[in-house]
């Protein structure tokens, strides 16, 4: 099984500022070997090491963490996309054999279109040309912003991480705007899914019967085949629901949601979907 959605950070280095010390479930050094036996006891032989700071230190830091561990299977990083030399740093980063993708924090800019924005193209050429996805980091308010750059660039395959981040906790099952959201940019044939995060939009009372109904919306829109399952460890643990931040227990909640699923269903969220959407071979 692949883990589609994992951090390492070690606070203070390769230009880590976050996590900040308030957020104290995550404030220290998360590396692979705190990582290897909790997803080797469920069977989980790789994983997608995903930038966590808006820096080329961080990127670099994680290719090189992935070049010494065969657990890495690929690297998602983090360029400037909106700086002039974004282009030529594409093409050094995509001659390293994991990086697969890239990720602009969206969540935490001003403006919600910033995708949208002319000056992204030649970075965004450059991607396309090295064949990297794109790992969109957003809210529901950005996906209507998402469609718009998904069908712009329909040869660029992306990926929703957390699912848009749902606020599950302020309400009682899935909200509308986001449902319509998540139906409307679903029938983009580029766009896929991670099933990861969403238990920390949770409530600390919020468990499986708040959180199923997400999973199985996310299946029905998506299918298996552009779904893939991530633990976005260790931010896991900022989950409100203690139970549920852990590694081992969101794994069983996401294995419980496809129960009654087909097998090739299963296969397809927990390992095909990562193969082919990052192109591990």
């Amino acid at each position: 099984m692949i883990d589609a959605h994992q951090h390492c950070w070690q606070l203070g280095q390769h230009d880590c500022t976050w996590p900040t010390p308030e957020l104290a479930a995550i404030y220290r050094d998360f590396v692979l070997e705190d990582l290897l036996p909790l997803a080797h006891r469920l069977g989980v032989t790789g994983s997608v090491l995903v930038q966590s700071q808006t820096s080329d230190a961080d990127t670099d830091y994680l290719l090189a963490l992935a070049q010494q561990s065969d657990f890495v299977k690929a690297v998602v990083g983090w360029v400037d996309l909106a700086s002039p030399g974004a282009p030529a740093r594409i093409a050094q980063l995509a001659q390293h054999p994991k990086l697969r993708g890239l990720r602009p924090m969206l969540q935490e800019l001003p403006e919600d279109d910033w995708i949208l924005r002319p000056e992204l193209e030649p970075a965004l050429a450059a991607m396309k040309q090295h064949q990297l996805s794109l790992d969109a980091l957003v809210y529901t308010r950005h996906l209507v912003h998402l469609e718009v750059f998904a069908k712009r660039h329909p040869e660029l395959a992306i990926v929703i991480d957390h699912a848009a981040k749902p606020a599950v906790s302020a309400h009682d099952r899935p909200a509308d705007d986001w449902r319509s959201a998540i139906a409307t940019i679903a029938q983009c044939p580029n766009m896929y899914c991670k099933l990861s995060g969403v238990v920390t939009e949770a409530g600390k009372n919020q468990g499986e019967a708040e959180l199923l109904p997400y999973l199985q919306y996310l299946l029905a829109v998506f299918g298996s085949e552009r779904l893939m399952w991530g633990s976005d460890w260790p931010v896991i643990h900022l989950a409100p629901n203690k139970h549920l931040s852990s590694y081992k227990n969101w794994f069983s909640l996401v294995n419980h949601a496809l129960a009654g699923c087909k097998t090739s269903d299963f296969e397809s969220v927990f390992i095909g979907t990562s193969l082919r959407f990052y192109r591990i071979t």
